[in-house]
């Protein structure tokens, strides 16, 4: 490729978004060439048009023939996202130790590499090195796009387990996100092992105590812009031994998505990767999984859902345990190419001070929604040493009897919030 030129896709992307995309659209214009059986090398011009968030890219080879390529500029991004780490996951669990693997984490796993190579085909490594992995994925995406540092605190646990911290606060893009891994070992009183589940199995242990081990990965993002929405995800697994010695293990997570404005784009996008992703696995996952989302990140005192949801599940055991693992792995895959894309495409828009206001207000209904509902934050604040107000909003804004005006974007945001719509 010779020439490039984004000149006339700079009135709808950002610099950040541009330069990735210039880049990005070099290798995928090769691939699609290549099936005309059309020699890149040959080529003269390369170039993009924007129109209406769609994006022609108009090839001009040696010949003076053209070709045309249409693609969405977030869908365009999502696959190359998806590809890349799909890839790149599969390549490390094949051809790499345990050892190997543990090199491209933020920093050394909670339970001693020796201990996970003994263990390697235990559920409970396999696990504790999908979050890693997880984690370290989702930081790089997110350092990339920000330009500032994260800080990440590796802790321990008195009772069993710990943690890795990853943090960043007054990002450049960011005002505060944050990855974290925990794994916890110890015993559960059958209270504390009931906050765990959400049906009615009732678990029995010797004393009144359960042995557990729990781990999963967490991530909450919220950006300075308003026009780029929150993100959460959280993936974990639980096991427990009962009285009688059996283990009761389960999964449990999900990935939602909270707007300041609704873009439906943006919901589209986010919404048809995780479908993808659930379909891989069961026909009626997406379907069940949107449905238990908006049900559990309902505010109740306020008649409105937290965001747009996402998908959402517990309790999963079925049909088993390897089974449900790969699903959680397929789910995992999906944080960056789901979110990154949005937020590259926002990272430009300007915003006014009533804009950031209302962010302020649905900050403050999220704050609302994780002290009074959330059901792991409950049972972290059970667990001494957890992290678990890192979700928590650096900053957040409740206003007296507040209601947007008829007809505004703010009114269409609540309506979607107050009569959850089907995106897919």
């Amino acid at each position: 490729m010779q020439y490039l030129s984004q000149r006339n896709s700079r009135s709808l992307f950002g610099p950040h978004v541009r330069n990735f995309f210039a880049h990005e659209l070099l290798g995928v214009v090769s691939k699609i060439l290549s099936s005309f059986q059309t020699s890149v090398t040959h080529l003269s011009k390369v170039s993009l048009k924007s129109h209406a968030h769609r994006t022609i890219c108009l090839a001009i080879n040696s010949s003076g023939h053209q070709l045309m390529y249409h693609t969405g500029s977030l869908e365009f991004q999502r696959a190359e996202m998806a590809t890349k780490i799909s890839h790149n996951m599969k390549k490390k669990e094949k051809g790499q130790s345990i050892t190997e693997r543990c090199r491209g984490f933020l920093t050394t796993p909670v339970t001693d590499i020796s201990v996970l190579e003994e263990k390697k085909d235990e559920m409970g490594t396999k696990m504790e090195m999908l979050i890693m992995e997880t984690q370290a994925e989702f930081y790089k995406a997110l350092e990339e796009v920000d330009g500032g540092t994260f800080k990440v605190d590796k802790w321990e646990r008195k009772e069993g387990g710990g943690g890795i911290s990853c943090v960043m606060q007054d990002g450049n893009v960011f005002e505060k996100a944050g990855v974290d891994v925990t794994v916890l070992l110890g015993c559960l009183t059958e209270e504390a092992a009931k906050q765990m589940r959400s049906g009615e199995k009732v678990l029995k242990g010797k004393n009144g105590k359960l042995p557990f081990c729990a781990m999963g990965v967490s991530s909450v993002i919220h950006p300075k812009n308003p026009h780029i929405p929150s993100v959460h995800f959280n993936y974990r697994y639980f096991e427990i031994k009962e009285e009688d010695g059996s283990k009761q293990w389960w999964f449990g997570g999900g990935t939602d998505l909270t707007p300041v404005y609704i873009d439906r784009e943006d919901a589209f996008l986010f919404h048809n990767t995780l479908k993808e992703a659930c379909d891989k696995h069961h026909p009626k996952y997406y379907a069940d999984f949107k449905k238990w989302c908006d049900r559990y990140f309902y505010i109740r005192h306020r008649g409105e859902t937290r965001g747009i949801g996402g998908i959402f599940f517990d309790d999963l055991d079925s049909p088993n345990q390897e089974e449900v693992f790969n699903f959680i792995k397929s789910c995992t895959r999906t944080v960056v190419p789901c979110y990154l894309p949005i937020v590259k495409k926002h990272l430009n828009d300007s915003f006014t001070q009533e804009e950031k206001d209302w962010q302020q207000v649905r900050r403050g209904r999220y704050v609302e929604f994780n002290l009074m509902y959330d059901r792991g934050i409950k049972f972290g604040l059970s667990m001494p040493g957890c992290r678990v107000l890192m979700s928590l909003p650096l900053t957040a804004r409740w206003e007296f009897m507040h209601e947007p005006g008829k007809g505004s974007r703010e009114a269409e945001m609540l309506d979607v919030l107050r009569n959850p719509k089907e995106w897919v």
